[in-house]
């Protein structure tokens, strides 16, 4: 017997907080030196915040103490010990920095990692060198630990204050140039405006700390009128309807006015931002509602562009000569016809296995559009050419920002379309349907049916981006259409929110209008895109506008936690009374 307790694993003893707090610095540490040896940091510190102060890197480096130091905080148990444990967490962070230093200055390893370079080990330093750098590095990190541990114990008005002046300061400084422009397109007072916050080399110490202040008495204004409202009766549904609809109008008068200030740029930008939403609007139908994985959603796509080339188009592949208005239906309406025709092979496959099959229907379509045998229909690799722009009457839609117009109000409708079709009985059936098949049918719904709508739904709204996708580049390539694009439609469903109309709007800003705007940073843009999509995934799963059904889904099992602690902690009698109640 007690050679068999022997053999027994020993319990794994809990950390100690203090452990916990040199485990989180070593974590932030880690990611500051692989910042620094994939190159990140020396790039970013090229473009500054504030001019002549503060760099882009040097401010990712403030971030990362920050960090440390505010994870860290949530293993003390007084205010006095979480500020320790956050200035050890800073200083453990800024280290590892200074210790990539010192192996810098000691071995040349720039032959293994191109980045370690001497203007990397200046930047570190701060020109200061190795003795001065490394002690400025780990005194650095250990405030900044300590400011993100004061930060996370500050009270939330005071924290939500403080984070939002930092935030804007640091947007005013890394988009300084767009945001010239469009003060500048604006008029004489907001050219004027634009001398005072920037200067030709970017933004002013006096512009940051005027954008700290304005920001931070906004940010304070609404959290007033926030507590002021909850602190009255709940509002009438009338008034919530009136304060919605202004809300609306506010954000529609923005997207109406930003890109004529803005410039055609801008306008290419958020038409493309359009074209992801339309897709994302119909994947959301599918996947969103109905639980239906389509990871071949580009072929619909695909379809909407070439049969409005190729019925719109001044060359050799064209069927007819219509116009834009009389091509884009017909577009639309064979997408519905292809989306069903993809969805009747799969009606009987579910979860993973769907995805594959769909998948393998995407292919198929990019297979035969690159064919030799439908080459002189679809023109093969080099695709259809001279698609003429939509004209309204004798103006012609020409520019990115005329075209962003037309994306708008096809959005628009399209918005009103799926919101419809969400609060019908239809979209009941789908959602009865990504529940459970099995319980669905039993209650009457007719599985093919429904699948089969979600599938032709979705592709209408693809074919609808795909007919103004040709039109925007007057030409249309098989290369345009890969599996990637679907994939990128799912990811900005994911981060949105499945199933919510408004997080497809969210999700396409954040995954498509940040990086084309970050595209200075070359492929590092998609190291922040992938790292977005992991810390999503990890801290809100539901994403950054989740439908309400979404949202009580996920966190359904930690309201059940919370109301069986709360009934732990009632006394027994008081758990009786529950009970005969």
């Amino acid at each position: 017997m007690p050679t068999s307790l022997a053999i027994l694993p020993r319990r794994r003893q809990p950390a100690t907080p203090l452990q916990r707090t040199l485990g989180v610095g070593l974590v932030f540490g880690v990611i500051g030196v692989y910042l620094a040896a994939v190159g990140l940091l020396p790039m970013l510190n090229k473009r500054s915040v504030i001019v002549d102060t503060i760099g882009l890197g040097d401010a990712t480096m403030i971030a990362i103490g920050l960090g440390a130091g505010a994870m860290a905080a949530r293993h003390a148990h007084t205010r006095g010990g979480a500020t320790l444990h956050g200035l050890l967490a800073g200083a453990v962070a800024g280290a590892m920095a200074a210790a990539l230093a010192v192996v810098m200055q000691l071995v040349s390893l720039q032959s293994i990692f191109i980045q370690l370079s001497p203007a990397l080990f200046t930047m570190l330093t701060l020109g200061l060198g190795l003795a001065g750098g490394a002690a400025v590095l780990i005194g650095g990190g250990a405030a900044a630990g300590l400011a993100g541990a004061l930060l996370r114990d500050s009270p939330p008005g005071g924290r939500r204050i403080v984070l939002a002046g930092l935030g804007t300061v640091v947007v005013a400084g890394v988009f300084q140039e767009l945001i010239q422009l469009v003060l500048q397109n604006a008029g004489a007072l907001t050219t004027s405006a634009s001398e005072f916050f920037y200067t030709w080399e970017g933004l002013s110490q006096q512009g940051a700390a005027a954008i700290f202040v304005i920001a931070a008495i906004i940010a304070g204004l609404n959290a007033m009128v926030q507590r002021r409202a909850a602190g009255r009766v709940a509002a009438s549904e009338r008034r919530v309807r009136l304060r919605r609809l202004l809300r609306a109008g506010i954000l529609l008068l923005l997207l109406v006015c930003f890109p004529l200030l803005a410039g055609s740029y801008i306008g290419q930008v958020l038409m493309l931002v359009g074209l992801y939403i339309l897709m994302g609007m119909g994947l959301n139908l599918e996947v969103g509602l109905a639980g239906l994985l389509d990871l071949g959603f580009v072929a619909f796509f695909a379809v909407g562009a070439y049969t409005t080339a190729l019925l719109t188009a001044d060359s050799a592949h064209a069927l007819a000569a219509l116009s834009y208005w009389e091509a884009m239906p017909i577009a639309v309406l064979l997408s519905i016809c292809v989306g069903v025709i993809f969805g009747i092979p799969v009606l009987g496959v579910r979860g993973d296995y769907l995805a594959v099959a769909t998948m393998g229907l995407g292919e198929i379509v990019r297979v035969i559009v690159t064919s030799d045998f439908a080459a002189p229909l679809l023109g093969g690799a080099q695709g259809v050419l001279q698609i003429p722009k939509p004209r309204i009457g004798a103006t012609v839609l020409a520019t990115p920002v005329a075209l962003f117009y037309l994306t708008l109000a096809a959005s628009a409708v399209a918005a009103y379309v799926a919101w419809r079709l969400e609060n019908s009985r239809l979209g009941r059936a789908w959602m009865a349907l990504r529940d459970d098949e099995d319980v669905a049918q039993a209650l009457g719904v007719n599985l093919i049916r429904s699948k089969l709508l979600a599938y032709g739904l979705g592709a209408a709204f693809a074919g609808l981006g795909g007919s103004i996708f040709a039109v925007m580049l007057s030409s249309v390539y098989p290369s345009s259409f890969q599996l990637l694009i679907s994939i990128n439609v799912l990811a900005l469903i994911i981060v949105g929110g499945m199933g919510s109309l408004p997080g497809v709007v969210v999700g396409s800003l954040a995954l498509i209008g940040l990086p084309e705007l970050l595209r200075e940073f070359g492929e590092y843009r998609y190291l922040f895109y992938g790292a977005v999509l992991v810390i999503m995934m990890r801290l809100k799963p539901e994403g950054l506008w989740p439908s309400e059904v979404r949202r009580r889904e996920l966190h359904a099992g930690d309201e059940a936690e919370a109301l069986d602690a709360g009934a732990d902690l009632l006394p027994a009698g008081q758990h009786a009374s529950s009970a005969a109640e």
